[in-house]
């Protein structure tokens, strides 16, 4: 993923690894799934800010998942997911505050074989970088009401796709994206308050184009601009000290993916 610099003069490039397994348990066809998703942020900055910025330009997200698939009844699945998470820049080793738990609990029904395929996930997720105590709704619903028309509404992302053939589609994406990362070296402000962490929070809006190379393999490329994004330093009680950047900009994200489940 690329942001590029704006007028605040910061950029942020992200490469992004996600690996999920699937373990069938049992004929029913329940699943374990385990894996990992690993994030790594280089942020730069053309412009000068009131304090050291050194602790500033390399971060790491690690996350490791657990989850479970299970069949709730004949049409309904339930899905709980456990995932422990650390996330800094790690200048001096691992430190309590890294680490941070996330959970996700939710109802997943799919028919993709009916005349008009669709899935409905409709559950609750725990984030506790979010600083709410509270679970937030998970809400998807896809359908494919067209053999190459489908959308998708849902939070945190919502979409519609066009499928042109096997191998092209296209899709105009408008979801939620950012970070909540732990600095291990606190940042001292010139108004004596103290940033230990770093977020970013924005609402992206994008034009994307996949093309298949397998029925399982796939190559990616969304391009877009963020409608409302806000950077920003935080103390220990979450709350803002410090606003690094608040101007819309272009978005660009490009992947490959393999499907196996």
């Amino acid at each position: 993923m690329n942001i590029p610099e704006n007028d605040s003069g910061i950029k942020t490039q992200r490469y992004k690894l996600l690996f999920n397994l699937p373990i069938q348990l049992n004929q029913k066809k329940d699943y374990l799934i385990t894996g990992m998703e690993y994030n790594r942020f280089d942020i730069g900055y053309s412009r000068n800010f009131p304090f050291d910025k050194s602790e500033l330009i390399r971060f790491h997200i690690i996350d490791m998942n657990l989850g479970l698939i299970t069949k709730w009844n004949e049409n309904w699945n339930l899905v709980t997911i456990l995932t422990p998470r650390m996330a800094s820049n790690f200048t001096s080793g691992t430190i309590t505050d890294d680490f941070f738990l996330n959970a996700t609990a939710a109802f997943w029904k799919e028919k993709p074989n009916a005349d008009r395929p669709y899935r409905i996930v409709l559950g609750l997720t725990y984030n506790s970088t979010t600083g709410l105590p509270v679970p937030l709704p998970l809400i998807n619903y896809y359908r494919k009401f067209h053999p190459k028309w489908a959308y998708t509404l849902g939070i945190p992302r919502s979409s519609f796709n066009h499928y042109i053939n096997k191998k092209h589609s296209f899709e105009m994406a408008l979801f939620l994206d950012g970070y909540f990362i732990n600095i291990q070296d606190n940042i001292v402000l010139p108004d004596n308050q103290i940033a230990s962490k770093i977020s970013l929070t924005a609402l992206v809006a994008t034009v994307g184009y996949q093309y298949n190379l397998s029925k399982n393999m796939a190559l990616f490329l969304m391009a877009g601009r963020s409608i409302e994004q806000e950077g920003k330093l935080r103390d220990d009680d979450q709350g803002d000290v410090f606003l690094l950047n608040d101007e819309a900009n272009f978005y660009i994200r490009t992947g490959f993916k393999i499907g196996i489940f």
